[in-house]
């Protein structure tokens, strides 16, 4: 979980696989109830060195990103930490107001706010973690039919018609979770997550958590093929690591949360996912998974899916100064006998308050359309954007940014787009807890 403020320097390049960690304190303490910069990922403390370990595990904090996900250990890590006894108390806040405007017949133009408010209170248990997370969404404010983004489909404004050529809101609580470790030998642990709502163990991070899109306030069009399962309602994850890797399954409410985004939903866990993680070097975290959706998509009752996800991310300081991060992404989802695939490439270069982002994406689409007969189409989006951010107070800086987005349709349908390439703007501000 991606967490500005709390910068924690990435482990030196020539550490071992996963150096074990003291869990007694789990970071080095000051005084109590007081916010400090977190330190870095070895530190003094009383004489001996203290290590800043994951949740899940005995490897550097740096590696978890959201729910159980892994992203490299050379990603930036950051937020505001507070210690009480102990518990370690770290917290992130991003909220951004966006003019956004999409071309062509489909399109639209909306003003809204986005973002999200982030917690996390960690404290040892035994050889282990335990760790209580939440975090929520302005998104409900922005009404149930979401803001314009064009060749984006999923979930419903009102219940009986699919957004189409819309982005949904997320609901209000995004994740209220809790889960516990143990260290099983000196690179090896196991771990049990529950969230109501939560992310079961499938693909790559969400796209809001990812380093090489983070800072773009646009949802991918690959969303439902590669990580739309991050707010599922009803979700308990069991995993086992093993030095660099890691192996977990979950069990979880597998349908999509309906069009009343400010409450908590209940259903069956009936779906299953598992996943398989490597990260080979510190730079480099790989992922393969699979997963049974039962009766996933309100308008589309008793319809099951299968989808299979794989992933790369990368992420490294390649001058002083200076920090990129990148992700390659695939996701099938397979549906009545249809295959249908997404991809998308994204990277992100950070150096003295700017941050430059762009993605390029490309899925196979049978939702374009209304009605459950249409045809699958191949359409694309190339989109880049910049941002800069200015400190204005102890631990907040206000954002200034904006991106363009260039889309791709085929012949078929143009007519209904007014071009083949149609674009998209947004305009954005934004304020970030520091």
């Amino acid at each position: 979980m991606q967490m500005p403020g709390m910068t924690m320097p990435a482990p030196p390049k020539n550490s071992p696989p996963n150096e074990p960690a003291t869990k007694q304190p789990a970071v080095p303490t000051g005084h109590e109830g007081m916010a400090m910069p977190m330190q870095p990922a070895s530190a003094a403390h009383g004489g001996a060195t203290m290590a800043m370990t994951g949740a899940f595990g005995p490897y550097p904090m740096q590696r978890e990103s959201s729910g159980t996900a892994w992203q490299p250990d050379s990603s930036g890590h950051t937020g505001l930490m507070i210690m009480s006894g102990d518990w370690m108390l770290m917290g992130h806040g991003v909220l951004d107001l966006v003019y956004d405007r999409q071309s062509g017949r489909r399109g639209d133009d909306k003003a809204f706010a986005s973002g999200m408010l982030m917690g996390m209170a960690q404290r040892p248990l035994g050889d282990g973690t335990l760790q209580f997370k939440a975090m929520l969404s302005p998104d409900p404010l922005m009404g149930p039919n979401g803001y314009p983004l064009l060749l984006a489909t999923g979930e419903t404004a009102n219940g009986r018609t699919r957004l189409i050529d819309r982005q949904h809101p997320h609901d209000l609580f995004m994740e209220l979770s809790a889960s516990a470790s143990q260290d099983i030998g000196k690179y090896g642990s196991i771990f049990v997550y529950g969230g109501l709502p939560g992310e079961p163990a499938f693909g790559p991070p969400a796209f809001m958590h990812r380093e090489s899109i983070m800072d773009s306030p646009e949802a991918p069009i690959t969303h439902h093929w590669l990580d739309s399962t991050h707010v599922s309602f009803g979700v308990v994850t069991a995993g086992a690591i093993l030095g660099r890797f890691k192996v977990e399954a979950s069990r979880f409410n597998g349908r999509e949360p309906d069009q009343h985004r400010w409450n908590i939903e209940t259903g069956p866990l009936d779906s299953t996912s598992v996943r398989l993680s490597w990260n080979p070097t510190r730079t480099l975290a790989f992922q393969g998974s699979w997963a049974h959706l039962v009766d996933p998509e309100e308008l589309e009752p008793g319809v099951d899916q299968k989808r299979l996800s794989a992933s790369a991310l990368w992420a490294d300081d390649i001058a002083p100064g200076w920090h990129a991060a990148a992700t390659l992404a695939w996701g099938r989802k397979s549906v009545e006998g249809h295959d249908d695939d997404g991809v998308a490439l994204e990277g992100s270069l950070k150096h003295s308050g700017w941050a430059v982002f762009g993605r390029g994406e490309w899925i196979e689409n049978r939702e374009l359309i209304q009605g459950q007969d249409s045809p699958s189409y191949r359409v694309g989006k190339l989109s880049i954007g910049a941002v800069r951010d200015f400190p204005i107070a102890g631990h907040l800086a206000l954002g200034i940014g904006g991106l363009f987005s260039l889309n791709f349709v085929p012949d078929a349908l143009s007519p209904l787009y007014g071009s083949r390439t149609p674009t998209g703007m947004m305009g954005f501000a934004r304020l970030k807890l520091d």
